[in-house]
């Protein structure tokens, strides 16, 4: 079981992560973007670390608001929730 999970989270955050680069560039060239929505979705499902990751690596979505503060308080809030799973 512990594996299945660090596998999940090893696979979200790589989606997480080229997701925020697939939608720099087509930012870049005009074309059809990927939904705020889904990008913060694949977030909250444990994609928060490949998400902040590709927001400063691909310099997207670093001055929405809901982005340079909203990824950060997503990933306290899962660790604040493994740390309370860790306790129990």
């Amino acid at each position: 079981m512990k594996n299945f999970i660090l596998i999940y989270f090893i696979i979200i955050n790589f989606i997480a992560f080229f997701l925020m680069c697939i939608d720099k560039k087509r930012a870049i060239k005009n074309e059809w973007r990927i939904k705020e929505a889904t990008l913060i979705s694949i977030a909250v499902v444990g994609g928060s670390i490949g998400s902040i990751i590709g927001m400063y690596s691909f310099r997207h979505k670093t001055k929405h608001i809901k982005f340079t503060f909203g990824i950060p308080f997503i990933i306290f809030l899962q660790l604040l929730l493994v740390y309370l799973y860790i306790l129990n």
